[in-house]
């Protein structure tokens, strides 16, 4: 039976309000008696979903104290708007029971490389799977993402210092081109129950991010349970919207 059916707009708004406010701070670990618009400006930095809905959240603190009065939630003086309630219910929703990245966007069915391996066969192994970006494992430990762009890249500049094409593809393994990249901010590691504005989180805040593995306990002594990559942010957002 849905719970909503015998309560008031007001109710429900107050009720979706009072979840907001209670799940930011303990996830964030504020302070209890911080102001509401206070908690959605801090929580902007951290979280997809705030951020898409700050605006509107920063509204809703207003409307919750023309709800009521004298702070008194069992005095109500207004009723908001059905389409008001739907979406702030539809917000703490997103903000309480996200959906999990890996049980909704990305592949699992990961592919994955091994040090030893020529850049000849690591590019035969993209071309054939058709994933540009294939994790690579040296004695059971992720060392790295051999990434399609980045291979190209590399190959460019090795031959840029006099080395053979042939001889890049061949004599070279993904381990030594891996160790020869600047750094490694390209990918990242995430426990399984990774949610989705937790995923879209991570590219937001760096934007050379091209992949995110997860594995059970997010170590990178773990097996891939499964891979998002740039190409999924779309789809992820759209799995909010539809949520």
């Amino acid at each position: 039976m849905d719970n909503n059916l015998n309560k008031s707009n007001a109710k429900r708004f107050l009720d979706a309000y009072n979840n907001i406010d209670y799940a930011l701070k303990t996830r964030y670990n504020l302070n209890r008696a911080m102001g509401f618009s206070d908690l959605i400006r801090k929580s902007v930095v951290n979280n997809y979903i705030v951020r898409k809905y700050e605006d509107e959240l920063i509204d809703y603190g207003r409307l919750r104290n023309a709800i009521i009065h004298n702070n008194n939630e069992d005095f109500i003086i207004a009723e908001p708007h059905d389409a008001v309630v739907e979406e702030i219910e539809h917000i703490e929703k997103l903000l309480t029971t996200p959906p999990k990245a890996l049980d909704t966007v990305g592949n699992k069915n990961v592919l994955v490389t091994y040090a030893g391996k020529s850049m000849r066969e690591v590019i035969m192994l993209m071309a054939s799977s058709n994933f540009s970006n294939i994790p690579v494992y040296k004695d059971n430990q992720l060392i790295g993402v051999a990434n399609g762009q980045k291979i190209l890249n590399s190959m460019g500049q090795y031959m840029l210092s006099g080395g053979k094409c042939y001889s890049f593809l061949d004599n070279v393994q993904i381990e030594d081109m891996l160790s020869s990249l600047q750094n490694s901010n390209y990918y990242v590691v995430k426990k399984a129950d990774c949610t989705v504005e937790e995923a879209l989180n991570e590219f937001y805040n760096n934007h050379k991010l091209l992949a995110i593995l997860f594995t059970k306990h997010g170590l990178n002594t773990e097996m891939p349970l499964g891979i998002m990559t740039g190409a999924n942010v779309a789809e992820a957002q759209k799995i909010l919207e539809d949520y």
